[in-house]
């Protein structure tokens, strides 16, 4: 079948190990929001939000329904977020985000990870100084003027608001506002979609990568991406295109 069937066949097998990574992702988030809040969609605002979410990002509905089905039997599953920040090839830094049931099999997959692509874990802060985080919310269906009414109401201060082109508000703020800044939107606006719904941790300076540093780089974002616990990574090299290694 030659290489051509070779290239379609790794091609394909990426893109499943992708897919059931974000089924995994979603699976824990919302059996996490059912867990806090209650598992009816109508009276939980953040599971709500969270299912319309990943129906957005076409996650099959049976996977939904099992992470709320846990919580309704009784089902009790601990996670814990744990963050781990790095050094890779060229200047270049990582921070990885892990939802896990199991601390130590989480570090007994991405440390490998990292030393495997001749690159080394740092410690906690070592890294993410050099990253902003921000609460970004985005969408459509009303104007500034209406946006700053009612975050006033909430009582919520952010960042920045800002009118798009396309007739969107973006709306940035701290990680710690993320679900005050949506209730004061559901609140005037109850059938509200978020196109953009999200806690973004971006750079603040980016690097570029060639040759045997670029190559070290993308075999380091394989062997996180094939991680069972890993579930975001944030990173500066800019011209890395992720949906390639996804």
């Amino acid at each position: 079948m030659g290489r051509a069937h070779e290239v379609r066949k790794a091609s394909m097998a990426a893109t499943a190990a992708k897919k059931s990574k974000l089924y995994s992702y979603y699976g824990k988030e919302i059996y996490l929001a059912a867990k806090s809040g209650g598992p009816e969609p109508d009276a939980n605002l953040t599971l709500r939000q969270l299912i319309n979410k990943a129906k957005k990002e076409q996650v099959p509905a049976d996977v939904i329904k099992r992470a709320i089905d846990k919580v309704k039997s009784g089902v009790t599953e601990n996670y814990e977020n744990i963050q781990f920040e790095g050094f890779g090839p060229g200047g270049s830094t990582l921070i990885v985000k892990c939802l896990s049931d199991n601390v130590n099999r989480t570090i007994s997959q991405v440390r490998p990870a990292f030393t495997k692509s001749k690159s080394k874990l740092g410690a906690e802060g070592s890294v993410s100084y050099q990253y902003n985080v921000n609460a970004v919310i985005q969408f459509k269906g009303m104007d500034e003027e209406a946006v700053l009414d009612a975050l006033f109401e909430a009582e919520v201060d952010v960042e920045d608001i800002e009118s798009l082109d396309d007739g969107s508000i973006k709306i940035v703020g701290q990680p710690t506002d993320y679900n005050n800044i949506k209730v004061a939107i559901s609140n005037v606006m109850p059938d509200v979609e978020f196109d953009i719904d999200e806690i973004q941790t971006t750079p603040q300076e980016t690097v570029e990568l060639e040759g045997d540093d670029m190559m070290m780089f993308e075999r380091l974002m394989n062997n996180l991406n094939n991680c069972e616990d890993v579930d975001q990574i944030y990173h500066n090299v800019s011209n890395y295109d992720d949906g390639e290694e996804e």
